[in-house]
C-alpha cells in the first residue's frame, strides 16, 4: 500500500503539471493565433505561471516529502512508477532550489518578448532588433549557470535542461566523431549531386491546396482520431498538454511543396511520441518525454527514415500527384523517392537535407559554446555565423533573414537545445536498425500504408516509459547497445550511396564511436 506521503507528494506534482501544461497552452496560443498586440501581457502571464510553478516545485514541503519516501523508494523496483516518480521529483526539487523563483520568471519574460522581436527582425532582415533581446536571454542565462556552482562546464547546466545528465565534453566528442565520418561521405554525394533532379517541387503550389495535402497526410499517420490538431505558424512546433491532446503546426512555402510536407511529418513525429506515454503517470513529472534528444530521435524518425524512404512514396504518391495534377502528373514513387532525397548545400536548417543537416547543428552548437566561454561578443555573431556555414556548408550567406535570424531559439533562450538534434539522428538510426530486426517486413509495411506496428514497436520501447528511464537506458533496452553513431552512418552510406551511385569501397567502414 502506498504512503500517505506519496498520496501528498502526487497531488503536489499534479499541480505543477498542470502549471506547465497551462503555460503550454499559452506558449501554443502566442505561436498560432494570437494577435501581435497580446505580447507584452503574454509574457507577463508566462512569467507568472513560471514563478508559481517554481514556487510549487521547490517548496519546503516537497523536501520533506521526498526526505519521508527515501525509505520507501529504496523498497521497490528502481523502474517501478512509484520510486520513478520520487526519483524525477527529486532530481526537478533540487535544480528548482538552487534557481530564485524571480530568475525563473524573468527567463520566461524574456523568452516571449524575444520570440516576437525576433519574429520583426526576421521579416525586416535586421538583426539589430533582436540584438538587445538577445544580450538579456544570454545575461539571464549566464546568471542561471551561476546558480550551479559545481558544474563542470558552464554549458553542462545548458545542456542539463534539454538532455538530462549530457556531459559538454561527452557531445563535443560525439559531434566531433559524426562530422569525421559524414564529411567525406557529403563531399562525395555533393560532387555527384546533379545526377537528382528534384525542381519540381520547387514548382507554384498553392498554399491552400498545400493545406489540404498535409492534412490529409498527417490523418494518415498512427494517431487516434480527436486527440491532435494542426496550424500553422512562422516556426513548425508540437506540444502536447497531455497525451491526448497534441497540437501539431508547420509553415508553407508557395514555392516549395516539400517544407510543410516535411516539418508536418517531423512535428508528427514529436507528437506521436507525446502521445504514448503510459497512462498510470498523467499529471506526473513522468508523463513527459524523457529529453530532447529521445524526442528528435522520433520526430526524425518519421520525417526522414519514413517519409523519405522509397516504401513511403511507393504508398502515397498517388495522393501528391491527385492533389497537383498539373504539377506532379506522370512523376512515379521512383520520381518522388531520388527528388526528396536530393542532397544540396542549401542555408536553412529546417529544410536541409539529411546528409548536410547536422553540419547546420554544428555551426549553431560551436558558436553557442563561443557565446558562454569563448568571449564571442553578440554583435559579432552574424559575421561568426556566416563564416561558419562557409567552412562547414561551402555557402556564401545572402541575408541574416536566411542566416543567423532563422532559428527562434535563441531568441528565447534556448540555449543547450540545438545539439540534441544531432544526438536525435543518432539515437534514430540506432532505433531504425533495431525496428528493421523486430519487424522484418517493415518495409513493405510501409508500402503499404500500414504505419501502426512500427509506432507500436516505438510505444513499447520508447514512448510508454516517459521520463522514468533515462534516453541511455532506453537506447540500450531498446538496442541491446549503448548509444552509437554506427547505425545512424550506415543508415546514410547505404541510402545515399545507392541513390547516387557511390563506390562502396570509399565508405565501408561502419562507424563504431560511442558516448
Amino acid at each position: 500500500m502506498q504512503p500517505a506521503a506519496y498520496t501528498e507528494l502526487r497531488e503536489r506534482l499534479a499541480e505543477v503539471h498542470d502549471l506547465d501544461r497551462a503555460g503550454a497552452v499559452l506558449t501554443w496560443d502566442e505561436r498560432t493565433k494570437m494577435p501581435p498586440g497580446g505580447a507584452a501581457a503574454r509574457a507577463d502571464q508566462l512569467a507568472t505561471l513560471v514563478r508559481v510553478k517554481h514556487y510549487r516545485i521547490a517548496a519546503d514541503e516537497v523536501r520533506r516529502l521526498l526526505d519521508e519516501l527515501r525509505p520507501y523508494e529504496e523498497s521497490l523496483a528502481p523502474d517501478s512508477t512509484e520510486a520513478s516518480l520520487i526519483r524525477v521529483a527529486r532530481r526537478d526539487h533540487e535544480k528548482a532550489r538552487r534557481v530564485p523563483p524571480d530568475l525563473e520568471a524573468d527567463l520566461a519574460r524574456a523568452a516571449a518578448t524575444g520570440e516576437h522581436a525576433w519574429r520583426e527582425a526576421r521579416e525586416q532582415n535586421d538583426f539589430g532588433l533582436l540584438l538587445p533581446h538577445l544580450r538579456r536571454n544570454v545575461e539571464l542565462r549566464q546568471r542561471y549557470v551561476e546558480c550551479f556552482p559545481d558544474a563542470e562546464d558552464p554549458y553542462d547546466v545548458l545542456l542539463d535542461d534539454y538532455e538530462p545528465g549530457m556531459k559538454t565534453a561527452a557531445m563535443e566528442r560525439l559531434l566531433g566523431e559524426l562530422k569525421d565520418a559524414l564529411l567525406p561521405l557529403t563531399a562525395a554525394v555533393l560532387e555527384r549531386s546533379r545526377a537528382v533532379d528534384d525542381s519540381f517541387l520547387y514548382d507554384s503550389f498553392d498554399v491552400a491546396r498545400q493545406r489540404e495535402l498535409v492534412l490529409a497526410l498527417m490523418q494518415r499517420m498512427p494517431i487516434a482520431t480527436g486527440t491532435w490538431r494542426l496550424d500553422d505558424t512562422s516556426h513548425p512546433f508540437a506540444t502536447a498538454f497531455s497525451p491526448t491532446d497534441v497540437r501539431i503546426a508547420t509553415r508553407y512555402s508557395e514555392g516549395n511543396l516539400s517544407s510543410a510536407v516535411f516539418s508536418a511529418l517531423h512535428e508528427m513525429g514529436h507528437g506521436l511520441y507525446e502521445s504514448g506515454v503510459n497512462g498510470d503517470t498523467m499529471r506526473t513529472p513522468l508523463c513527459r518525454p524523457v529529453s530532447l534528444g529521445m524526442h528528435e530521435s522520433q520526430s526524425r524518425t518519421w520525417e526522414n527514415m519514413v517519409g523519405r524512404s522509397r516504401a513511403f512514396w511507393r504508398c502515397y504518391h498517388g495522393l501528391f500527384a491527385g492533389t497537383f495534377p498539373d504539377k506532379l502528373a506522370g512523376l512515379g514513387p521512383e520520381d518522388f523517392y531520388r527528388a526528396v532525397n536530393k542532397v544540396r548545400a542549401s542555408l536553412i536548417r529546417v529544410e536541409a537535407d539529411e546528409l548536410t543537416y547536422d553540419l547546420h547543428v554544428l555551426v549553431r552548437f560551436e558558436l553557442e559554446r563561443a557565446m558562454f566561454t569563448g568571449g564571442l561578443d553578440l554583435a559579432d555573431l552574424p559575421e561568426a555565423w556566416n563564416e561558419r556555414v562557409r567552412q562547414y556548408l561551402g555557402i556564401d550567406v545572402p541575408a541574416d533573414c536566411v542566416g543567423v535570424l532563422q532559428d527562434v531559439h535563441w531568441a528565447e533562450g534556448g540555449f543547450g537545445y540545438f545539439p540534441t538534434y544531432s544526438l536525435g539522428n543518432i539515437i534514430a538510426g540506432q532505433l531504425w536498425e533495431a525496428a528493421h530486426a523486430a519487424i522484418p517486413d517493415l518495409e513493405q509495411r510501409i508500402e503499404h500504408g500500414q504505419l501502426a506496428p512500427l509506432r507500436d514497436w516505438l510505444r513499447e520501447h520508447v514512448h510508454r516509459h516517459g521520463r522514468k528511464l533515462d534516453s541511455a537506458e532506453i537506447v540500450a533496452r531498446a538496442t541491446g547497445r549503448p548509444i552509437e553513431i554506427g547505425p545512424y552512418v550506415r543508415y546514410l552510406r547505404d541510402k545515399y550511396g545507392e541513390v547516387y551511385e557511390l563506390p562502396t569501397e570509399d565508405f565501408s567502414g561502419a562507424g563504431t564511436m560511442r558516448m
